[in-house]
């Protein structure tokens, strides 16, 4: 499996619970960390499939992405571990932790495989 096919929805579902944040608590943190972080993870995404559309590997795509989700995974475990509430701290951070370990699989397998090209 290819790291934009599971990266752009994963940075959809951010940007939306930080806008989502924002609107029922007004929270500014939210819709910063949150919009922001997923359209970092959108824009790494789309850099990873316009090169795999190229045949090629974007280790710069896969980098923003681990780095993303190895923070996200962080901050909201931390922050699940003071509220102890599921929703959203212990979601993000739960997604995040899966995510993270899907891209440190795609880092130690060398990327996206890139198929033979058909003739």
């Amino acid at each position: 499996m290819h790291d934009f096919c599971f990266t752009i929805p994963y940075g959809l579902i951010i940007a939306v619970g930080g806008v989502i944040g924002y609107a029922k608590k007004r929270s500014i943190a939210s819709l910063g960390g949150g919009l922001g972080t997923g359209l970092l993870l959108i824009l790494a995404g789309f850099l990873s499939l316009k090169a795999f559309e190229k045949r090629k590997n974007s280790y710069l795509a896969l980098f923003l992405e681990t780095v993303c989700a190895g923070a996200l995974t962080w901050v909201m475990g931390q922050r699940y571990i003071q509220t102890s509430k599921i929703m959203p701290a212990g979601i993000v951070a739960g997604i995040s932790a899966l995510m993270t370990g899907f891209y440190l699989y795609k880092v130690a397998t060398g990327g996206n495989h890139i198929p033979a090209k058909a003739e």
